[in-house]
């Protein structure tokens, strides 16, 4: 087991437990507090157990993942080529007092 998903799991542990307090005290800043303690905790949790979906699959098979991580790449890069093109603008023709444009 991660080291991550063990953390996680105690610290949602604690969510829930700040969470019934504020319940049981009827105070809603505790318990927004356990809530979002609890919904980080199962985010830390789902990174852990991404990361090691993702490792095993990356053991088991290395050159798929090294397709996927180039087809990502190439993807990636095509998607910031065409965001950062230069294209040509039109700009607004501007009176500078001459009459020339």
């Amino acid at each position: 087991m991660d080291s991550d998903t063990v953390q996680g799991k105690v610290t949602e542990t604690a969510g829930k437990l700040q969470n019934a307090a504020g319940d049981l005290l009827d105070e809603t800043g505790a318990q927004t507090a356990g809530k979002a303690r609890e919904l980080g905790d199962k985010a830390q949790q789902l990174y852990a157990d991404t990361t090691e979906i993702l490792r095993n699959k990356t053991l088991d098979s290395p050159f798929t993942a090294l397709a996927v991580s180039a087809g990502l790449g190439f993807l990636l890069g095509a998607i910031w080529a065409t965001a950062n093109s230069t294209r040509p603008r039109s700009y607004p023709k501007r009176y500078r007092g001459d009459d020339q444009y």
